[in-house]
């Protein structure tokens, strides 16, 4: 925390009026800048590149930022429930703690990014790129995750510990080697996921350990090599599942 306070010290400050006048005459590049706190509710800033840029604490609640460089950006505690952030690029971004209520992430790329306790409740990811991302203890509930019709999303090897995905839709997600012990995932819906092609759940070798999985579909998911130890499958549909070589609630393993 000490070394990301000695680099949001160093940007270069900007106010609102300034950023949205220079966007106006057709500046897109604001890497770098500290725009920590600011109100920039319903701004457009579409294209815009903010690498790096400190906007932790900042009201963007109905903004629009497609297809912005937010790579390695510091939203930490932001605001940004119902915000429009499809296609952004938010790898390595500081998001944890962020309100992201209703958000549009259709297609954004959160590689690595940290997301820890941020709020994604009834939020729109589809066909995201999060694999390797920090959601532990996020709340999920609601949040759509469903393919694309070009992508999938993936969650490979996300660390997804205690989050609640509760009534979320993981239909046809990427999710093996991803790290969901602890995870709330009552009613989540992982069936297959027909639309434009199949996509089936892929929680291979996922640790699910003392996971919820009470009432979830996960019909024709792929479970091999799953760690279910403790999880809770009460009336867990697994029809069709493949659980070849999963360790059971139980700690048997599953043949």
């Amino acid at each position: 925390m000490i070394q990301n306070a000695d680099k949001d010290n160093k940007l270069r400050i900007m106010d609102v009026d300034e950023l949205l006048r220079r966007y106006a005459a057709a500046e897109r590049n604001f890497a770098e800048v500290n725009l920590a706190g600011v109100d920039l509710r319903e701004a457009n800033l579409v294209d815009a590149n903010l690498h790096s840029a400190n906007l932790s604490n900042s009201d963007l609640r109905e903004a629009r930022l497609g297809h912005s460089n937010l790579v390695q950006a510091n939203l930490r505690q932001a605001n940004l429930s119902e915000i429009i952030l499809w296609g952004a690029d938010l790898s390595e971004a500081d998001l944890s703690l962020a309100q992201l209520r209703e958000a549009d992430l259709s297609g954004a790329i959160l590689i690595r990014a940290n997301l820890e306790q941020a709020n994604f409740a009834k939020a729109y990811l589809c066909g995201c790129n999060l694999s390797s991302a920090n959601l532990a203890k996020a709340i999920l509930f609601e949040a759509d995750f469903r393919p694309t019709s070009h992508q999938i999303t993936n969650l490979r090897g996300a660390n997804l510990s205690d989050a609640d995905f509760s009534y979320a839709h993981l239909n046809g997600v990427q999710l093996n080697q991803a790290k969901l012990d602890g995870a709330k995932l009552c009613r989540t819906n992982l069936a297959v996921w027909k639309k434009e092609q199949v996509y089936l759940a892929d929680l291979s070798e996922a640790s699910l350990q003392g996971a919820d999985l009470s009432y979830a579909d996960l019909t024709g998911a792929n479970l091999q090599k799953a760690n279910l130890l403790g999880a809770d499958l009460t009336r867990t549909i697994l029809t069709d599942a493949n659980l070849t070589g999963a360790i059971m609630p139980d700690g048997s393993v599953h043949y």
